[in-house]
């Protein structure tokens, strides 16, 4: 599974709205919603949350990937979002995070795409150069070149 093959331009945001880990994890809920990508928002949002409790999805340098394999998810997604002012997310590292990945899977998948989806990210997220990419891109499209290249 490429990274490529589960996001597109209306599941990229160049700018969240939110200011709390609660308000991005609304907003990037949403845009699996409006694209048609949940069976049940609710209960997706009840997994992100549960896992969020396990441990901190704030993986240090910035990063956030919040995640869920659940029934709510029709179809294996990923969600982008960009948030220059930092925002707390009770990261590993304390610092702040202003780069999210939402990770939705579902709970049928026969295998496990959201661990192939997490390594594949986690690998290129350790190197400066392409976070900083990421940081500075202005437009979807350039978004979707960089994650190309995992």
């Amino acid at each position: 599974m490429k990274i490529t093959d589960i996001i597109n331009n209306d599941l990229i945001s160049l700018e969240l709205s939110g200011n709390t880990k609660q308000a991005i994890i609304s907003e990037m809920i949403g845009m699996l919603k409006s694209q048609g990508l949940l069976n049940d928002e609710a209960e997706f949002e009840q997994a992100i949350y549960a896992r969020e409790e396990e441990s901190s999805t704030g993986i240090g340098m910035g990063i956030a990937i919040p995640h869920a394999k659940t029934d709510a998810v029709k179809t294996p997604s990923l969600v982008f979002g960009l948030k220059k002012q930092a925002v707390n997310w009770e990261s590993i590292d304390d610092e702040p995070a202003n780069l999210f990945f939402m990770i939705a899977v579902p709970k049928a998948s026969a295998s496990n795409d959201h661990l192939v989806i997490l390594t594949q990210l986690s690998r290129k997220l350790i190197d400066d150069e392409f976070r900083e990419k990421l940081m500075k891109a202005s437009s979807k499209e350039e978004v979707l070149e960089l994650l190309g290249t995992l």
